[in-house]
């Protein structure tokens, strides 16, 4: 697996992360060990959570994959990069969600508890939150890595206008900068590149994006009707994934798409991963699965590198359309 620079920092991450969110719901145990080991074992050494995931269980399961991470570790914490985040609901109070001062210094500890850990390598703010100035929230940040529980800063969710505005008042106050962010990316939900991506590329934030599959929706297995047990049916994420990909326009993209792969002799998975990973400004997507054999396309993706010139703008004007979604839908 080959290793690159994370953003403008010093790190280097593997060309893949390995995204935990179905840990502890819609993978038990188990299974979870399970892909953690295979990716392990096959060099995906950067490793992405949240404090709310697994997604789709609300408090009840809020705080479960950190756990199973924190027990995977044991003994090998310093051969991972380890990243996650918070800003979502994780308990009934008011203040138990956002980027507070109150709630990013509370959650930091409760997520390290977890994790069975002093520290991760990049944490994360999950969404934005309107509700706070954003000075606060960077300042609670920069306090966040000048006591070493986190070497890292960055944002996921954010609109290319937000994180333009924190890089400026980080940059002014004197803060440590946020280095990544991490939206959604794949051939069926494009907006990003009409202004995040670039905006990433010229101040070398890092970009690992997460979707690079839509949920397994472009490894082709779908049909249209009732979703079937799984990622598009699990309660609020479900209906969430439902609404973002399963429409008939998205179903004969799928169809097109995977004609160009049958072309191109691969799997319409490996595809899709080679795709993002052929932007220039992507530095490592964030692949998931739920079971072990889910990531041989994803790795298979990162062996064979960057796709062709032709191949690239034959997928970049079947998706045309995908530039043009709402980018907070």
């Amino acid at each position: 697996m080959r290793h690159v620079t994370f953003g403008r920092t010093g790190l280097r991450v593997s060309r893949l992360c390995l995204g935990t969110m179905t840990f502890g719901l819609q993978c038990d145990e188990d299974a979870s060990i399970g892909i953690l080991d295979k990716a392990f074992d096959s060099g995906i050494d950067f490793l992405d959570a949240a404090d709310v995931y697994p997604l789709g269980g609300g408090l009840e399961t809020a705080g479960r994959t950190e756990e199973i991470l924190g027990r995977w570790m044991s003994g090998k914490r310093n051969e991972v990069v380890l990243a996650t985040k918070c800003v979502g609901q994780m308990g009934p109070k008011p203040w138990d969600q956002g980027m507070s001062r109150k709630h990013i210094l509370d959650a930091i500890d409760a997520s390290l508890r977890r994790l069975r850990t002093d520290y991760v390598d990049l944490y994360q703010l999950h969404a934005f939150d309107p509700s706070t100035p954003i000075d606060e929230a960077l300042e609670a940040l920069d306090c966040v890595v000048r006591t070493g529980k986190a070497r890292y800063v960055g944002v996921s969710n954010w609109m290319a206008h937000r994180l333009a505005r924190a890089l400026g008042r980080s940059e002014l106050k004197g803060l440590v900068p946020l280095v990544s962010v991490q939206p959604r990316y794949n051939l069926l939900f494009r907006t990003f590149e009409r202004d995040l991506l670039p905006l990433c590329e010229e101040e070398g934030v890092a970009v690992i994006p997460y979707n690079p599959l839509a949920g397994g929706f472009l490894t082709g297995k779908h049909k249209a009707g009732p979703p079937p047990e799984g990622r598009f049916s699990l309660g609020r994420a479900g209906s969430l994934y439902q609404a973002r990909y399963w429409h008939d326009r998205q179903f004969a993209a799928v169809e097109a798409l995977r004609e160009v792969a049958r072309e191109a002799d691969m799997s319409l998975a490996t595809l899709a991963v080679r795709w993002v990973m052929s932007h220039s400004a992507v530095t490592a997507p964030t692949i998931g699965a739920s079971h072990p054999d889910q990531l041989a396309d994803s790795l298979a993706a990162a062996e064979a590198g960057p796709l062709a010139a032709d191949l690239k703008e034959k997928l970049d004007e079947l998706t045309a359309e995908w530039r043009a979604v709402d980018a907070e839908r």
